[in-house]
């Protein structure tokens, strides 16, 4: 099993990008996990630090430690039913960016491909015919000379999806930890998965609330 060094960012201690009384989003850092593990050492994540200004704070979904982006925390039961009913529903839209090794030849695409544990690696995951459906949308957005920047649309939310679907594919994504050889390893200082766009309901007044953080690689 993988030994995991955890060494979190503290600038900025906390990227808040909108704040009202039923809901919290924030710009989450890569190498910040997104709430504790079991491990002492796991406590300090995106919920416990917000939770320390707001202690209603409520986890609703997750991002994975080396993977950025925006993230929705809830204030209230209300918020958090509401929110957890519309990412397990698939009532909300995300975007993710990021940098593949290769040349993608299809320029989009849809990838449905089961994924379950694999067993003989965890917490790894797997394309497996055993396993829970998997889909994602994609999309070329700029080709460089060894590597290719898309644009990924999960439908669902399955762990590692994202990464797993792109292995599948044959395009790594650079600076994968988990999946990666040492080539892309050594091509990226982080995971190059950035969750840029979330769209959902707001709990309360219903309106379409949309959120956008540009990537920064």
């Amino acid at each position: 099993m993988q030994i995991f060094s955890y060494q979190p960012p503290c600038i900025p201690w906390l990227d808040i990008r909108y704040i009202d009384r039923d809901i919290i989003v924030i710009n989450k850092p890569s190498g910040l996990l997104s709430n504790p593990g079991i491990a002492e050492y796991t406590h300090d994540c995106a919920l416990t630090r917000l939770q320390q200004r707001f202690k209603d704070c409520i986890l609703v979904h997750r991002l994975d430690c080396a993977t950025s982006g925006i993230m929705v925390f809830a204030r209230n039961k209300k918020a958090e039913s509401s929110l957890k009913t519309q990412f397990q529903n698939r009532q909300t839209q995300k975007t993710y960016i990021a940098e593949v090794d290769g040349i993608l030849t299809q320029q989009s695409g849809v990838i449905e491909l089961a994924i379950g544990a694999d067993k003989l690696n965890p917490p790894k995951q797997m394309v497996s015919e055993s396993g829970k459906a998997a889909i994602t949308h994609f999309k070329v957005l700029q080709q460089k000379t060894h590597s290719t920047l898309v644009e990924l649309k999960p439908v669902t939310g399955r762990t590692h999806q994202l990464r797993v679907h792109m292995l599948a594919l044959g395009h790594i994504i650079l600076g994968d930890d988990f999946y990666g050889d040492e080539k892309t390893l050594k091509a990226a200082k982080r995971l190059q998965l950035h969750a840029q766009e979330l769209s959902f309901t707001h709990p309360y007044s219903g309106k379409t609330m949309h959120f956008k953080s540009a990537h920064s690689f």
